[in-house]
């Protein structure tokens, strides 16, 4: 990397750790704590990419970014933040951050970051969109990683007419999301249209993208659970969304679906095309039990909105967020939220006991979730039970050739995947657990199309 870099953090170690890395890899580095000696700077001339947190003692660098972009419109300004909200990182798109990071960040990544933006910083930033809301009553909850990803995601996308698929477990909060994309985006003053997707006939499809009272121009089109949408919808789908008529609407298609469709698509049960026209951009809503972190977020969320409803406002113990944290929560966030709204009804306290909560977790139904082996499950019985369900969906027809290759793929991906990710990206460590040479590791990486990362957590 080549030219200076100006690190501003009010949190010493940081500032030492980036400006340590920053000159290894080959740059010059300036860093200030306060908001002030950036500005400064900047209006000096100095520095040919930023990398700023938001909250320092004397202001904020979210709100320095208009200033910047005015005075230097070709500067990056890479966002780092300890306030991992949606809302933060939609605000730094919003306002022209060339990127965003959430802390803790990954230095490898935010190295690759600021070497991307010091060689593209003629290159313009985010647009600028409708103004937000001040923060408060935030459409998704949670500081997790797992959210950071969407939240980083949802950033990027909002402001653009680009087709949204949304895949997520039941119970994620899917339709919250697609709600969040239309509401928060340059399209909210028209209308979403939310289409059933399994109920969804040829005939009610045409009628309402071609109706110009429900769906005038420019308006969001939700595909809810697209994966159960028949066939010969599909089809006429398709063909809508290519018809003049349709296109001249300028509609906006977000879809949303708990079945992974490329596999659907490679059983033949979901038309590619379509696929391809609907998925131009994914977005993945992590299940809760990988975003445990955020239970207690969650919890007072749900808490504060049951008071807003003309409950009283209970608090909860700390050793029953424990509890909670414990739990399987098969239903992830909406199970979660119809578990506190349960208890807040029913313990007769002011604050939520330990006690009553672990009472009331173990009500819970243990049903296994789709997809998520429990207990003594056998690989080889859920292979037989997936294998079974894909010759009954087709039912007196064979399925396409070619069945034994995608059956091995589908288990290879996720076996070199997840060791992959097991090693934190180390291919020595991977071959050697999984007792084949690193040659054959390499190519199958290349065949299966994995994204190799290695990460080392830092700040």
């Amino acid at each position: 990397m080549d030219g200076t870099v100006i690190v501003a953090d009010d949190d010493r170690t940081i500032r030492t750790v980036l400006t340590q890395a920053l000159t290894r890899a080959g740059c010059k580095v300036r860093s200030t704590g306060s908001v002030s000696t950036l500005w400064r700077w900047i209006e000096e001339g100095e520095g040919d990419a930023v990398v700023s947190d938001v909250m320092m003692p004397d202001g904020n660098g979210l709100d320095l970014l208009p200033q910047i972009h005015r005075k230097r419109p070709n500067l990056p300004v890479i966002i780092i933040s300890a306030q991992n909200t949606v809302m933060t990182a939609i605000k730094a798109s919003e306002h022209g951050a060339y990127d965003y990071l959430p802390k803790p960040f990954d230095l490898k990544e935010l190295l690759s970051k600021v070497s991307r933006a010091l060689s593209q910083s003629n290159m313009a930033a985010a647009p600028t969109a409708t103004a937000m809301n001040s923060g408060q009553n935030l459409p998704l909850v949670g500081s997790s990683p797992a959210m950071q990803e969407v939240y980083r995601v949802v950033a990027r996308v909002l402001n653009t007419d680009l087709n949204v698929m949304i895949t997520g477990e039941s119970g994620t909060g899917k339709n919250l999301l697609a709600k969040t994309l239309h509401d928060l985006g340059h399209r909210g003053s028209a209308p979403m249209v939310t289409i059933g997707a399994a109920s969804a006939t040829p005939e009610s499809v045409e009628q309402i993208l071609q109706d110009e009272n429900k769906t005038p121009n420019g308006a969001t089109i939700y595909l809810d659970e697209i994966a159960e949408m028949p066939a010969d919808t599909q089809l006429r789908l398709l063909d809508l969304m290519q018809s003049p008529v349709v296109q001249d609407k300028n509609l906006r298609f977000i879809s949303s679906t708990q079945k992974p469709l490329t596999n659907l698509v490679n059983e033949g049960l979901f038309r590619e095309d379509l696929f391809y026209r609907l998925s131009v951009m994914p977005i993945s809503l992590p299940p809760l039990r990988d975003r445990m972190d955020d239970i207690s977020e969650l919890t007072l969320y749900f808490l504060q909105k049951i008071a807003a409803d003309g409950q009283p406002l209970k608090t909860i113990a700390s050793k029953a967020l424990d509890h909670m944290r414990s739990a399987l929560w098969l239903g992830n966030v909406r199970e979660l939220q119809n578990f506190v709204q349960r208890v807040a009804v029913l313990c007769t306290e002011e604050e939520i006991t330990a006690q009553f909560t672990e009472e009331t977790l173990k009500q819970m139904p243990k049903a296994k979730p789709e997809g998520v082996p429990l207990g003594n499950e056998r690989l080889s019985s859920a292979v037989e039970a997936h294998l079974k369900r894909y010759f009954d969906l087709h039912g007196d027809q064979l399925p396409p050739p070619g069945l034994y290759n995608r059956i091995l793929r589908e288990v290879e991906l996720p076996l070199i995947a997840l060791t992959l990710s097991a090693t934190r990206g180390n291919q020595i460590k991977t071959a050697e657990l999984l007792g084949i040479n690193r040659n054959t590791l390499r190519k199958k990486i290349n065949d299966l199309d994995i994204q190799v990362t290695r990460t080392k957590k830092m700040m």
